[in-house]
């Protein structure tokens, strides 16, 4: 058989090249080939997905204290992810954000330092921040729209929140609380006044333009453009391509529920995969019912916490799916 191999990460357990090496391993113990299509949707892992970094940068980070920002550039196509420049990890999780004061401006120095080392094609993963900010730190560092002339911006994200609702979707998992939401949000509102005075550019009702705490609607404002964050990358990668020719595909992210199927990796590799009637096996850290999704009878589903129970599912993710994809090649011969 020829199986594609295309999972997201298994968040804070393992990366989506962790899991997708230890298939790969199960498959070709068993005798059959493997295509490796590590994934991501525009979230944690977009970098390593399109190659990893090639450059590392000293910008602003979200509190405020430099941070060493890894990126990539490679003919003239930048790679930046905002989460390794702004994320809510640098900040320290929620308990050591600043909600209120949070900034993109790192973000901004990495779009900018792109753009100064020739690319004309930047791709921006925008998750895991810790900012709130509507992107004006980005922006303050970019400068003005003129500094993105003749470069393509493409900022790829796997949600579909508006640019005011980002404080009270996002907020509390950036250590919101409810009063800070209520600045956030009035902030925000301003902002896009703002936007619209400076830049000519509505962000309020531009689909994804509250990504990463309105990073996506400010990028937008200086030009850039907002796309699918798995589509992008899955176009970049072949992936429908390599699945295309697949006798069986394989995929799986950390927890799988609904949310799965709204522009995230499993739910598109699921979709991709119905096209040309492939078999798809789902592995997932943790996952709802099965038949709470929508699935079809051409998809099965392992929890590799009902399987092996909790603390080895998060131990060891990729050992444990290795074992699930044994079993199943054997059981198959």
């Amino acid at each position: 058989m020829r199986v594609v191999v295309a999972p997201d990460k298994f968040k804070g357990t393992a990366s989506a090249s962790e899991i997708a090496k230890a298939v790969a391993r199960a498959v070709r113990e068993a005798g059959h080939e493997a295509v490796m299509v590590p994934m991501a949707d525009g979230g944690d892992g977009t970098l390593e997905a399109l190659g990893g970094p090639n450059r590392t940068t000293t910008v602003t980070g979200p509190t405020g204290e430099p941070v060493d920002a890894p990126w990539r550039l490679s003919k003239r196509l930048a790679v930046i992810e905002m989460a390794l420049a702004s994320g809510l990890v640098l900040a320290g999780g929620p308990e050591g954000n600043d909600p209120l004061n949070a900034t993109t401006r790192g973000t901004g120095e990495l779009i900018d330092a792109a753009i100064a080392r020739g690319a004309q094609r930047i791709i921006v993963g925008l998750g895991g921040s810790a900012t709130t900010d509507g992107g004006l730190g980005a922006i303050e560092a970019i400068g003005s729209p003129a500094r993105l002339a003749g470069v393509s911006v493409e900022v790829a994200t796997d949600v579909n929140t508006l640019f005011v609702d980002a404080a009270r979707i996002f907020g509390p998992q950036k250590g919101a609380t409810g009063a800070q939401i209520a600045f956030l949000e009035a902030r925000l509102r301003g902002l896009a006044e703002r936007y619209r005075d400076d830049f000519d550019v509505d962000v309020e009702q531009i689909i994804g333009s509250g990504a990463a705490g309105g990073l996506g609607g400010g990028l937008v404002a200086l030009g850039a453009t907002i796309v699918s964050g798995f589509e992008l990358i899955a176009e970049e990668l072949g992936l429908f391509e390599e699945i295309e020719q697949a006798d069986l595909v394989i995929t799986g992210e950390g927890r799988l529920d609904n949310e799965s199927f709204d522009g995230k990796v499993v739910g598109g590799v699921i979709e991709m995969a119905s096209e040309v009637r492939a078999p798809v096996v789902v592995i997932a850290g943790a996952s709802v019912d099965p038949a709470l999704l929508p699935i079809s009878e051409h998809v099965s589903v392992t929890s590799l916490t009902e399987r092996f129970g909790l603390e080895q599912a998060l131990a060891s993710p990729a050992r444990c799916t290795q074992t699930v994809v044994d079993e199943l090649l054997s059981d198959s011969t």
